[in-house]
């Protein structure tokens, strides 16, 4: 199945934000007919937008018209999913579903709506340029064309990588699913300290924002490991090993190794908060 041809189904998306709204973005790009997706958005602002900027349907409530979906997308915040899913259910058995949500389990999404094909999927934020990476997780009775589909889908967010465990999600969830939030915390510090040391906010935002692509993608295309290439970057008694003595001497990659474990930790909580029936 190719990622250029449109896929031959109908795609609900249940809630139409930020997220529901780049991957929709992308599939009509990709050339699938915006007449043939639904989005079921309360928002009657967001519904009035996705309607007039994609072309898609989108309606305020869950209705008949979800009988039609192939493929399910669940993209609402984890603590409202029970809510949301009780007046699609009734609509959605013979679908394909595939959740966004963070922490829910596949076998609680299952149970809500009555089908044992779900896919779960966790994206993150720069998947709404195209630069995104998700990881993904298939329960047992998806098919691997229904993998295809669900590649398809998320085709125009970015990177795509499959794990064989559902508990590695929570993982994902930590690294990459919240990872774009310690790109722009250390972002912040750095920009902070140019400006203390005598640079402008803008002047201090440029160097540091292309230091972390040019070293992103230095890191993408180099068979060294970064540890090497931070090696390679720290002359000893020099600028850089001044700074990265300083962050070892604070403990400062310890803590950070602890703060994904935290973040996984409340991703697992997540599902067994909200994934309950």
């Amino acid at each position: 199945m190719s990622s250029s041809t449109p896929l031959n189904t109908t795609i609900a998306f249940i809630g139409g934000g930020n997220m529901a709204s780049a991957i929709i973005g992308g599939l009509v790009r990709s050339g699938h007919p915006a007449s043939t997706i639904l989005v079921i958005e309360p928002s009657s602002e967001q519904a009035l937008r996705l309607r007039a900027q994609l072309g898609v349907q989108a309606e305020s409530a869950a209705g008949p018209a979800l009988s039609a979906a192939g493929v399910v997308v669940w993209a609402v915040k984890p603590q409202v999913f029970q809510a949301a899913v009780a007046p699609c259910a009734p609509y959605v058995s013979q679908a394909l579903h595939l959740s966004i949500m963070a922490g829910i389990p596949s076998t609680a999404v299952a149970q809500a709506t009555g089908s044992a094909r779900v896919v779960r999927a966790m994206p993150n934020t720069p998947a709404l340029i195209g630069q995104g990476m998700s990881g993904l997780f298939a329960s047992p009775a998806v098919t691997l064309d229904e993998r295809l589909q669900v590649e398809q889908v998320l085709a125009a967010t970015g990177q795509l990588l499959w794990v064989g465990k559902e508990a590695q999600l929570d993982a994902v969830t930590a690294l990459s699913g919240s990872g774009p939030a310690y790109v722009f915390y250390l972002l912040e510090a750095m920009i902070q300290a140019g400006v203390e040391l005598g640079l402008s906010a803008e002047q201090s935002r440029t160097l540091a924002q292309q230091t972390f692509t040019g070293s992103a993608a230095l890191a993408a295309q180099s068979s060294e490991t970064p540890e090497v290439l931070r090696q390679r970057v720290t002359s000893k008694g020099g600028t850089t090993y001044a700074a990265i003595s300083t962050l070892e001497a604070r403990g400062v990659k310890l803590a950070f190794v602890r703060a994904l474990h935290a973040a996984a930790e409340r991703a697992k909580e997540l599902g067994e908060e909200f994934g309950k029936a």
